[in-house]
């Protein structure tokens, strides 16, 4: 393998870390939001229906958050 090879295959490697890493980091956020509506053990489905309605919320601004920024 020539030096410009290694260096791809070097920088693909840590590119696909840092990829999972960021994955990683946002599934315990999620799950840690979800882990939130079982601890409140809610009262009624419309008390927990909600609280899931809350966390999409949060998801879907998240969401246009990061596709603004990607356009930057």
């Amino acid at each position: 393998m020539s030096s410009t090879d290694l260096f791809i295959k070097e920088y693909q490697d840590r590119f696909e870390k840092k990829i999972r890493e960021n994955e990683i980091a946002a599934l315990e956020h999620w799950k840690a939001q979800l882990d939130k509506i079982i601890a409140l053990r809610p009262d009624s489905v419309a008390s927990m229906q909600s609280q899931v309605t809350k966390i999409s919320e949060m998801m879907s601004n998240r969401i246009k958050i990061l596709k603004k920024e990607s356009q930057i």
